[in-house]
């Protein structure tokens, strides 16, 4: 692959996780709407996959979504893991630790990925992609926590959980590589979705978290919830990790959702930073440029 080509792929995957960085919007608008957790997550899902399932039949016909079975699997995987138990597990960890201390241990897939990558495609670790993720950790953790860890309850179930969610969400890479690398990213997008919503149907049991399933307001939130941050996000991420030989970089690319959802959170909100919080901030930025340096082959 030339390397135009590999930047054109990073640049998406970096736009998509600037999507991502309006998922705290949408949940707390929809918190305040008077939505559960469980409807706002179904809501999303729901509409990704009915968004993405009229666009990719209307761009790539019916027959697109004859699938291979090797394919199937990994978008079932894709839907049920990196998806549906991420977000539940990422749930639980928020309730039990705070959102500070969950959100920094779900910044610890990237390292996750990198050991995955080395483990199923035999990529190479290096000194640079080992201090990319070690600035992408620690400026993580910084960016998520203002680098204040007092008053944080911890808990072993939360742990496991916070753990959980890094886990899962170290996945999506690897799991949507495996998918994209013989089918399109739409296809693999609403597949993914359609079993994301179901797991999460079947799981959570959102209709019974929530009096205010048809509420209008909930339900537009719900639909713009499955379109931006959702159905556009990713699209543009399957598409910039689809030939992509190096799995290990893509969640380091994407983190740039953090420095969106603070941006977002100062804009919209009126949230303040700290020092440590900016600094962590300019660390992502950097381990975001030190690995899109990284050489990949060419041909």
């Amino acid at each position: 692959m030339k390397k135009n080509e590999v930047y054109r792929k990073y640049i998406l995957i970096i736009l998509s996780g600037v999507l991502w960085g309006t998922i705290g919007m949408f949940i707390k608008i929809l918190y305040a709407k008077g939505s559960s957790s469980e409807y706002t997550t179904f809501l999303r899902m729901f509409f990704g996959f009915l968004l993405l399932f009229l666009i990719t039949l209307i761009k790539e016909g019916a027959g697109a979504f004859a699938i291979s079975r090797r394919m199937l699997f990994s978008c079932v995987l894709l839907g049920v893991v990196s998806m549906s138990i991420n977000n539940l597990c990422y749930t639980n960890a928020v309730n039990r630790l705070g959102m500070s201390l969950a959100a920094a241990m779900l910044y610890m897939a990237p390292v996750f990925t990198a050991v995955e990558s080395k483990l199923l495609f035999r990529e190479k670790i290096g000194p640079k992609k080992t201090l990319a993720l070690a600035v992408n950790v620690a400026g993580c953790m910084l960016a998520a926590t203002g680098g204040n860890f007092s008053g944080i309850s911890v808990s072993a179930a939360g742990l496991l959980f916070g753990l959980g969610a890094a886990l899962a969400y170290s996945t999506q890479t690897i799991f949507g590589r495996l998918a994209t690398d013989e089918g399109s990213p739409f296809v693999v997008a609403t597949y993914n979705f359609f079993f994301a919503a179901a797991f999460t149907l079947i799981a959570a049991r959102p209709w019974t978290t929530t009096d205010r399933l048809f509420d209008p307001e909930i339900l537009l939130w719900g639909f713009l919830f499955g379109l931006i941050p959702t159905t556009i996000a990713y699209i543009l991420f399957y598409s910039g990790i689809q030939g992509l030989t190096e799995s290990s970089k893509v969640p380091v690319l994407c983190s740039v959702e953090l420095v969106a959802a603070a941006a977002l959170g100062v804009i919209i909100f009126d949230e303040h930073l700290t020092f440590a919080s900016v600094a962590g901030m300019a660390m992502i930025l950097f381990s975001i440029v030190l690995t899109s340096g990284i050489t990949i082959c060419d041909s």
